[in-house]
């Protein structure tokens, strides 16, 4: 049975452990705190960004963190205030055992600086634990002739606390038979020993019930109690005996379960029920009794749960043999486990930066690695390694903690990324190892320029070209990647027969294709150098330069142009004279042509297209010279005329002709008058067009003087017929001289309705005169008014006009 704490005792205690919390800087430079066990959940261990220098407002962002080894984790970081605080409950029993300094040890990582920082934290004890038997109920059994002052050893209570708070004392309830003694090993460890005071009768009292309590020394004190039962038995001379005291066996971890490691033997001198042994465990571990098995009736001791020699290396377990009478012995087993390299190392990343710019400087921290085996000795030593062909290295920093680092210069255009193999061998025997793979991405720097495959490029248009055309492409290459490998072109400033460049020359800025802004023509330049810049669009940005040539080539778009014979300026006709006694072969004149384009275009040959008299001269294919190919008869005319082809060589030949005159004569009076005749030409579809024009005129001259003579007889009747009416009628305000001119004009006009019908041909148009409407219009003298007699005059002769158009 247990005792605990009243709820006011609780508390002060837990302010206590709060005012235990302290912090120092210890000799290596590690920051140390010390706070007792059993802190509650979230509890402030101290101000670690204080004492480590650190910054609050940086914490979150500098990747600030703690790395603690095994599975649980106990402390963590608060970034908003830079307190280290508890994550679980602490029990330092269930941590470290008893084991006086109970440490627990960690790192805080600032990741940005790839730092590390050891801290550790003392876990002091409380008294938090009662003492505790294994057995609430013991049983003695003492023979009824056992002497006064006989001492029998009783069950311990375990108390995992330390110190003060550990087990103090034992106390025994009032009886005349039995008193309690208490010792103290040499391993300071407090046992009790039940005397006997008193002879034993088991007739009359066969049992003898007693309460063991157990004691601490805290505050407040805790207590465990045992019952225990004595049973008085018959006479029994002679007990159980060990073969012996100490029984010492070494093994080897991982001994399967069902293992015998060891058999205790008891003998017994006595005959029939005292001489049979049974053996039991008295004393042994909570965590020991989960891995041995004590068979009572062979005294083996079997292994029935995991033998490991990292979670313990030595047990001590104390047998009692008894026998049928209640006599026994004590022995102890001393079990040594040894280790076996049964553990690979743990490899732990706790720190790790997945990319790194290409212009690291070596030495650049990559990651930090942890590397714990839970093996010791030999087996626990640990190597780690990478490839030496990689241009990494590991570098041991604390303790068990290696920083992974460049060892020279990277370069992303030769390796984009490494798969960074990290192994860690012990020295155990076979080694075992682990490995773990670091991917590693090498971030680009803008560290190339963009390049040309070649120097100089050249390239070739024909020329008349469209604008806008495609004349030649150019291509840049740049190792790097994403804006750094993004290349623009440009073409640089330059001149075309002193035009800027730009306006015969563009370039597409993203796919380097370059553009004809014109049209070319060859005869004016045969080729365009210009520089091209090819810039990536890193910062600062990179470029390179190339030269090149654009040659126009030349096409066939120039006739002939005739150079002789050449027109006369001066209106007269330019000829050539031929002796009439000339030879076969005479050479009378020579045709001389040029043609603005070159090479085949340029090419020109000559062929007589024509000639008064065929087969009187020839002209040279190649040199144009027109020679007399026979002799002159009388036959052949004074006047030769010759017309000469001149044709280029172009795919498509252009060609002109010329018209050469050749004057056949022997005399020279015979030639002037020859060539009077030839000076003044007629033209006679010149002489058609003026008599054109001529009858033309005359037509229409008749054709208006047969108007004005028919108008002039219409009006001269119309007159007549106003003045005779005019006699009859009274105008009252108005003077009659006033409207016998203007009113018989108007009348006139009202008077003849016309409907002309007119086509394209006029002389096939009707011309109809309607009848005469003689209705007397001066009547309506009250609703018109009398214009300006200056308008009537205008209106008069708008009316003749539009008379004169209708009959017309």
């Amino acid at each position: 049975m247990t005792s605990s704490s009243s709820g006011p005792m609780g508390r002060r205690r837990a302010l206590f452990c709060f005012m235990l919390v302290t912090v120092w800087e210890a000799v290596s430079g590690q920051t140390r705190y010390s706070i007792p066990e059993e802190m509650q959940k979230g509890s402030i261990v101290g101000n670690i960004a204080k004492d480590l220098g650190l910054d609050i407002k940086e914490l979150s962002d500098r990747g600030v963190r703690v790395v603690s080894k095994g599975r649980t984790q106990y402390f963590a970081l608060n970034v908003k205030s830079g307190h280290l605080i508890t994550t679980e409950r602490i029990d330092r029993e269930q941590i470290c055992g008893r084991i006086e300094k109970c440490l627990l040890t960690f790192e805080i990582i600032v990741e940005e600086k790839m730092k590390l920082y050891r801290v550790e934290v003392e876990i002091t004890d409380i008294n938090d634990n009662a003492p505790n038997f294994q057995a609430g109920e013991l049983e003695v059994k003492i023979s009824e002739i056992t002497a006064p002052g006989s001492r029998y050893p009783l069950q311990e209570a375990q108390d995992p606390d330390l110190g003060i708070n550990s087990l103090q004392s034992y106390h025994l309830s009032s009886n005349r038979h039995f008193s309690l003694d208490v010792q103290t090993g040499s391993d300071g460890v407090k046992y009790a020993e039940l005397v006997m005071e008193k002879s034993l009768d088991r007739e009359e009292q066969a049992v003898h019930d007693l309460i063991l309590t157990a004691t601490d020394g805290g505050d407040p004190v805790r207590s465990g109690t045992a019952q225990i039962s004595v049973i008085v038995l018959d006479a029994n001379d002679n007990a159980p005996v060990f073969s012996q005291t100490v029984y010492k066996v070494n093994v080897l971890e991982n001994m399967p379960a069902g293992s015998t490691m060891v058999t205790v033997k008891a003998t017994d001198p006595d005959e029939g029920i005292h001489q049979e042994v049974k053996y039991s465990i008295r004393k042994i571990t909570n965590e020991a009794s989960q891995i041995f098995h004590l068979d009572s009736r062979t005294g083996e001791l079997i292994v029935v749960g995991n033998l490991d020699f990292e979670e313990a290396a030595l047990y001590e377990i104390e047998v009692q043999a008894h026998d049928g009478g209640g006599l026994f012995d004590r022995s102890r087993i001393v079990i040594v486990v040894s280790d076996d390299n049964d553990n690979s190392p743990e490899l732990t990343i706790t720190s790790l930066a997945n990319s790194i710019p290409e212009d690291s400087l070596p030495g650049t921290v990559i990651a930090l690695l942890n590397v714990q085996d839970l093996d010791s000795g030999e087996n626990g030593k640990v190597t780690c390694s990478v490839p030496s062909n990689l241009p990494f290295q590991l570098r041991k920093s604390l303790d068990n903690y290696y920083s992974l680092v460049t060892d020279r210069a990277l370069d992303r255009e030769q390796v984009a990324a490494y798969n960074i193999t990290v192994t860690a061998t012990d020295n155990g025997t076979p080694p075992l190892s682990t490995t773990t793979t670091i991917p590693l991405r090498i971030l680009d720097t803008n560290d190339n320029a963009p390049f040309f495959d070649k120097t100089s490029y050249a390239a070739y248009v024909t020329e008349n070209n469209p604008r806008g055309a495609s004349v030649f492409s150019l291509k840049a290459n740049d190792p790097d990647e994403g804006e750094n490998a993004r290349v623009t072109y440009s073409v640089t400033d330059g001149q075309v027969q002193e035009t800027p460049l730009s306006s015969s020359i563009s370039i597409n800025s993203e796919t380097g294709a370059l553009y004809a802004l014109r049209s070319f023509d060859y005869e004016q330049f045969r080729k365009i150098r210009f520089q091209v810049q090819a810039q990536d669009g890193g910062s600062p940005p990179l470029s390179s330069n190339v030269s090149v040539t654009l040659f126009i080539l030349d096409q066939n778009d120039n006739s002939p142009h005739i150079l002789h014979p050449s027109f006369p300026t001066d209106g007269s006709t330019g000829v050539e004279l031929a002796p009439r006694s000339s030879e076969p072969g005479y050479l009378v004149t020579k045709v001389v042509a040029v043609d603005a384009d070159s090479g085949q275009n340029a090419w020109l040959s000559y062929q007589l297209l024509k000639a008064t008299e065929p087969g009187l001269f020839s002209v040279g294919l190649h040199s144009g010279e027109i020679r007399t190919a026979r002799y002159f008869v009388d036959r052949d005319a004074l006047k030769q005329s010759l017309v000469v082809l001149v044709k280029d060589n172009g795919q498509t030949p252009l060609s002109a002709t010329v018209t050469v005159t050749v004057m056949v004569a022997d005399s020279i009076p015979e030639i002037l008058s020859d060539l009077s005749s030839l000076s003044a030409p007629a033209d006679p579809q010149s002489s058609l067009t003026l008599y054109l024009v001529i009858a033309v005129a005359s037509v229409s001259c008749l054709f208006f003087t047969f108007i004005i003579v028919l108008l002039a007889l219409r009006l001269r009747r119309w007159r007549n017929s106003q003045l005779f009416d005019s006699s009859s009628v009274t105008f009252s305000g108005v003077p009659v001289s006033q409207f016998v001119g203007l009113d018989g004009v108007r009348a006139f006009l009202h008077s003849y309705s016309h409907e002309d019908s007119l086509t394209t041909d006029s002389r096939k148009s009707p011309f109809n005169f309607p009848k005469s409407n003689y209705s007397n219009t001066l009547t309506s003298q009250h609703s018109c008014e009398i214009k300006d007699p200056i308008l009537i005059t205008e209106e008069l002769d708008s009316n003749m006009d539009q008379t004169s158009i209708q009959v017309s």
